[in-house]
């Protein structure tokens, strides 16, 4: 009880530090031209469609998603590599990057040096809309219904980029904050999908005493979300659909997939932040939790025999300066994993 008083209190100071950290300042690169009507692209087996395209650069795509399982429309950004074509007879590896709560589609690029690192690899990188929807279909008090946020990542994204932009089924997931659960989540949800599951600073065991109780007081007051029992339903009643979606419940199903998760545990900052001053024993009671569930995690999958590649630090606040260097970590493993050489 002591650990979920500590996580309840320390979720209030959330609202001054944000729910995925520090933004940094900085836009998204200017479009070379305004958007236009995309081509005649194939949809997805419920409807989902691409109803426009925005060329940013050479390597960067946003595409507008008109979305059965959301509905509405959203967005999806699409790094490329070099010498892709839409009409090529190859297909090419798929890196799925996960944002965060209260962030969006553009928040890998923005915040990480993405772009150059994928650069030197052949292959696709795709960074779809993530809102604040929990990385799963929403309960809705047992009726179902929109939004179905792993419906859309998992099968609409999916089946758009495979049957549209010679994405091929050699795929990773990576994610930070939310993202990260929502990488292991659906890597053990739909077993066979990813190769390869990076997670940096996620809730990794959902139902551990006092998570539910932080996780929805997070909806509840700093996120759009509303009303956080229309989710996963209530954490005591339905506790059969929480553990449906808890990594830490899932862990046997990720036998065969490669994985990499990471967090810090102090929540103080750490040698990538910069503190102003005053501010050097300021505390993200986020990255407690995740480094918390994340041990929980890597103790689980130990004891069923599943290797996982693990990095759990003490200092760092949960924020992107900590996520882009995990992500400098991770990516030569996660190439391998998918057959892609690392040439630098």
């Amino acid at each position: 009880m002591r650990t979920a008083r500590f996580l309840l209190a320390a979720a209030v100071s959330a609202a001054a530090i944000g729910a995925v950290g520090t933004v940094p300042a900085g836009a998204a690169p200017a479009p070379e031209s305004a958007p236009a009507a995309a081509p005649a692209f194939v949809p997805a087996d419920d409807g989902a469609a691409v109803t426009a395209e925005e060329r940013l650069d050479e390597r960067t795509y946003d595409l507008t998603v008109s979305s059965p399982a959301l509905g509405q429309s959203v967005k999806v950004r699409v790094l490329v590599p070099h010498g892709w074509s839409r009409d090529a007879a190859r297909t090419w590896p798929v890196v799925y990057a996960y944002h965060g709560g209260r962030d969006t589609y553009v928040s890998w690029t923005r915040s990480t040096d993405i772009e150059e690192v994928s650069a030197r690899h052949d292959v696709m990188v795709v960074m779809p809309e993530c809102g604040n929807g929990a990385f799963t279909d929403w309960w809705n008090y047992g009726m179902g219904g929109t939004p179905k946020w792993e419906t859309f990542h998992t099968v609409e994204v999916l089946q758009l980029m495979e049957r549209n932009y010679r994405a091929g089924t050699t795929r990773a997931a990576m994610g930070i904050s939310s993202g990260a659960t929502g990488a292991t989540t659906y890597a053990a949800r739909h077993p066979g999908m990813f190769r390869y599951a990076a997670a940096s600073s996620g809730i990794q065991h959902m139902t551990k005493p006092g998570i539910p109780t932080l996780v929805m007081f997070t909806q509840a007051f700093f996120t759009d979300t509303g009303d956080p029992l229309r989710v996963w339903g209530s954490p005591v009643l339905n506790a059969d659909n929480w553990r449906a979606h808890d990594p830490y419940e899932l862990a046997p199903n990720l036998r065969g997939t490669g994985l990499y998760v990471s967090s810090g545990t102090t929540g103080l900052p750490g040698e990538y932040d910069d503190p102003a001053p005053g501010e050097q024993f300021v505390v993200h009671p986020q990255e407690v939790a995740a480094g918390d569930t994340t041990r929980d995690f890597v103790a689980r999958l130990r004891a069923l025999g599943i290797p996982v590649t693990a990095h759990i630090y003490l200092n760092g606040w949960h924020d992107w300066k900590s996520w882009e260097q995990e992500m400098h970590r991770y990516w030569p493993l996660m190439m391998a994993a998918l057959g892609v050489a690392t040439d630098g």
